[in-house]
């Protein structure tokens, strides 16, 4: 039976073992040499490291409870604290768990069927006096609920089997792929292919550029898409003469080679509107400009 099939098979299961699975998905990524798909597999499989983005499904709201103490021996125990108060007095950060657990431990989690408690004691400090007023806080817990941390393992499940199905019909080779067999010829147009998959179908082909002021630059961009392409870059703060000149640039060039993002007519292009971007011209500062084109490029030729 083929790596493929293996891995179909086993997801349809009930009560999968993802982490085996994901270890199958890991070597047929390789065999196909998408690197995102192979980063992917690997952070589901051991775990987020800190410097890693996290996809949005891994992101769980949490809920608050407190104990407060007041005058002539009052208190109250347990009361939930809005959500609301706490990003208005410490920040969203607080109110979005990020889990990076590797799946087999999120699977352990939601095997309990209970909901998660999370250390939120440096919100006693941040929360002190604007609950309840005249109260000191003595402690705050954070909980996850037990749906959140399912929802985590359901949502793996299902888009590893959606990138099978989809693998299968637009690159047929891959069903062929075995401990022994594998792709006759590893062509740059397969990876290409695998990758745009893969962010369809677990990114939803959504990438986000980092600006200089921390601002997050969003492009939603269709593999081969001129249009999209233009209508991202637009968006993003380049004038749409820019955005249509640059587009054109990417698409009659083609893909990038192991040595370079952009070709020579685009790396030149870049070059000649930097000080558009540097006096301000443009709403986009000329670094982060560079690195938005890339992105774009990239994303156009379904490589990320």
């Amino acid at each position: 039976m083929s790596i493929l099939r293996e891995i179909q098979a086993a997801i349809l299961q009930d009560n999968p073992n993802l982490g085996t699975i994901l270890l199958k998905l890991r070597f047929l990524a390789s065999r196909l040499g998408s690197e995102p798909l192979e980063d992917w597999v690997k952070y589901e499989a051991e775990g987020y490291p800190k410097d890693a983005d996290i996809p949005g499904y891994r992101v769980a709201r949490l809920s608050f409870r407190g104990s407060w103490s007041g005058p002539f021996g009052s208190g109250i125990n347990n009361a939930p604290i809005p959500t609301a108060l706490v990003e208005k007095h410490a920040s969203k950060e607080w109110t979005r768990y990020k889990i990076r657990e590797s799946i087999a431990t999120v699977q352990e989690m939601a095997a309990r069927e209970q909901s998660m408690g999370i250390d939120a004691s440096n919100l006693i400090l941040l929360l002190q006096g604007k609950v309840y007023e005249d109260y000191a806080c003595n402690s705050i817990v954070a909980e996850m609920s037990s749906i959140a941390i399912r929802e985590i393992v359901q949502t793996v499940r299902a888009r590893i089997l959606e990138l099978t199905i989809e693998l299968e019909k637009r690159v047929p080779e891959t069903v062929e792929i075995t401990l022994q067999q594998v792709i006759s010829s590893k062509m740059p147009e397969t990876a290409a292919t695998v990758t745009q998959i893969f962010n369809q179908t677990v990114y939803g082909n959504v990438t986000h550029v980092t600006a200089t002021d921390g601002a997050q630059v969003t492009l939603a961009i269709t593999a081969g898409n001129t249009v999209s392409m233009v209508s991202e870059l637009a968006k993003a703060g380049l004038p749409d003469e820019a955005a249509k000149e640059i587009t054109s640039i990417v698409a009659a060039e083609g893909p990038p080679t192991a040595d370079r993002t952009l070709g020579p007519k685009a790396l030149g292009w870049i070059k000649k509107n930097a000080p558009k971007a540097a006096s301000g011209a443009w709403k986009i500062g000329s670094a982060v400009a560079t690195d938005l084109l890339k992105e774009a490029a990239l994303k156009y030729y379904g490589l990320k």
